[in-house]
């Protein structure tokens, strides 16, 4: 097997993609012309979530990867990572040395798909849009520190803000900040449905089978203006069940490109078992796994609970038996490949252990066994998915202190009843808006956080926006590094472990290794079939 590291510049401090070489075919992909690319992300739409498609209410993997291709933003990230650069903007900074006033600059001559002309006024309509909305989701909590927007003239809009947020140039290149049309998008309620209309690299049309997507049709936006260059003219994403069904598909040839989530096996089997024809394309991740809890839930409301569990669970058995060398156990919420985090979990509580929990439980006059059920979602983080769940099981069931079953269920209901607080403790998955800090620790622990949690720490709060001051990043170490540990204390979030990233590709297919960012971001113009 050869193994080729590409030459690409590293995103925060991670390795460039590497290529493992399964083969060669001379045979065309593509099909006619059009790149077919599979996933596993699955999209519903429902009572749960009606708009799984609006930028006001879109907060998950799957849904911006649509989006991405489809709605402009000012900003985005380049190629092989690194800060955010103009977008539809021609130009975007801070106006002050205090990180409170952004201005941009709109590109001349960029039009909606329809041909209507963008202008400032548009970009305040849609960032405003989402913030009045303030959709469950949270997706308007990446808004948050925005008090007002203003134009000036027809290309040129401000933001001022509430308070200094050195990291708003990365909130501004994520869909939330998603330039949308007024004639398709209604300025106080969501737009139901899978349609998406913007001003991207491409349009779409999504194919619906019982309210749920079963692929779409990308295709190049002629009328596009902007920072990316496109290099196909059509790409299908196909939705699949499961990632077997995935890795058949790509074997018999009905897909090029196999994305996320592979399994566990599947990535083991290409490596030790090269196909011809299949390269498989490992790329630096930021994805993180962990437990979540509903702190007002009385099976899990004293911290002391919680606290045992973190002493109990052994993230290296789970990361071994479950995703082999896939993954990496994780003792923060921040991961290790990103500046700032600090092992908190580890620090405190150490190797796994059963006397340490036990002494936890005692101290709090808490009689074991403490009876838990946990939660997880069957089709959204990939095949291991269950397994690990059993893994989890086993180790606290297995220290006698503990009595858990665990229930999974489809994503659909289970995003609905985990945002309702039906659930005491349940399995989440988190792929960074951006490469910050700020995005492992914001989403879980602000106001109007991604969780609809009700745990609240007034200092963890506090620091948040001590934290968004410094437009160093690396200054921010001192309140990253006491937030790491306020959550290592109580416990609202236990972090599992963090994962690389695969796809695999059929041979005669350029661009893979830059299909997916280490965000997870798919960047389906990269793609060619280098004819």
């Amino acid at each position: 097997m050869n193994r080729k590291t590409l030459a690409l510049p590293a995103v925060v401090g991670l390795l460039a993609p590497v290529l493992v070489a399964c083969g060669d075919s001379g045979d065309d992909a593509g099909g006619g012309g059009t790149i077919v690319v599979g996933t596993t992300d699955q999209l519903a739409a429902g009572k749960g979530s009606p708009a799984p498609l609006d930028p006001a209410y879109a907060y998950d993997t799957g849904a911006w990867n649509v989006l991405r291709q489809t709605v402009q933003t000012l900003m985005h990230a380049p190629r092989g990572g690194g800060q955010p650069v103009p977008e539809a903007a021609e130009s975007c900074g801070f106006t002050d040395n205090s990180s409170e006033s952004y201005r941009c600059k709109l590109r001349s001559g960029l039009t909606f798909a329809d041909g209507t002309e963008i202008t400032a006024e548009d970009v305040k309509f849609s960032l405003e849009r989402v913030r009045n909305i303030n959709a469950d989701n949270g997706t308007a909590a990446l808004l948050s520190t925005v008090d007002t927007i203003e134009t000036k003239g027809e290309d040129e809009v401000v933001f001022h803000l509430a308070s200094p947020d050195a990291t708003f140039p990365y909130k501004l290149s994520t869909p939330a900040a998603g330039i949308v049309n007024k004639k398709q998008y209604d300025g106080k309620k969501l737009r139901e449905g899978f349609q998406v209309d913007g001003s991207g690299p491409y349009t779409m049309k999504a194919h619906v089978a019982d309210d749920k997507l079963t692929k779409v049709v990308f295709s190049r936006n002629d009328s596009y203006t902007g920072d990316v260059e496109v290099r196909n003219k059509k790409v299908e994403l196909r939705v699949f069940p499961d990632a077997a069904a995935m890795g058949e598909a790509l074997e018999k040839g009905d897909i090029d490109v196999m994305t996320r989530e592979m399994s566990p096996s599947q990535i083991k089997e290409l490596e030790e078992k090269p196909k011809k024809g299949i390269d498989l394309i490992e790329m630096p991740g930021l994805s993180i796994r962990y437990l979540a809890f509903n702190t007002d839930h009385p099976s899990v409301k004293d911290k002391a609970v919680r606290q045992a569990m973190a002493a109990l669970v052994d993230r290296g058995q789970i990361a071994g038996q479950v995703y082999g060398a896939t993954a990496e156990p994780l003792y923060s919420l921040i991961p290790a490949n990103i500046g700032a985090h600090k092992n908190s979990f580890y620090n405190q509580y150490g190797e796994p252990s059963v006397a340490k929990a036990a002494k936890i439980l005692k101290k709090a006059n808490i009689k074991a066994p403490v009876e838990l059920k946990l939660h997880y979602t069957t089709d959204r983080y990939g095949a291991g998915t269950a397994r690990e769940f059993e893994v989890l099981q086993k180790q606290l069931n297995a220290s006698k202190l503990f009595s858990v079953t665990v229930q999974g269920a489809e994503w659909s209901s289970f995003r609905t009843a985990q945002k309702r607080g039906d659930y005491p403790v349940y399995g989440m998955g988190w792929f960074p808006d951006f490469p910050d800090p700020d995005n492992y620790i914001a989403p879980f622990l602000d106001k109007g956080n991604f969780l609809n949690s009700p745990y609240v720490s007034a200092e963890a709060r506090a620091l948040i926006p001590q934290s968004r001051r410094q437009a160093d990043r690396g200054a921010a170490s001192k309140e990253f590094t006491q937030m790491q540990d306020i959550v290592a204390t109580d416990v609202p979030v236990l972090p599992l472990w963090q994962g690389k990233q695969h796809i695999a590709v059929r041979s005669g297919i350029q661009g893979g290794e830059l299909l997916l960012n280490a965000s997870s971001d798919l960047q389906l113009w990269e793609l060619s079939t280098g004819k």
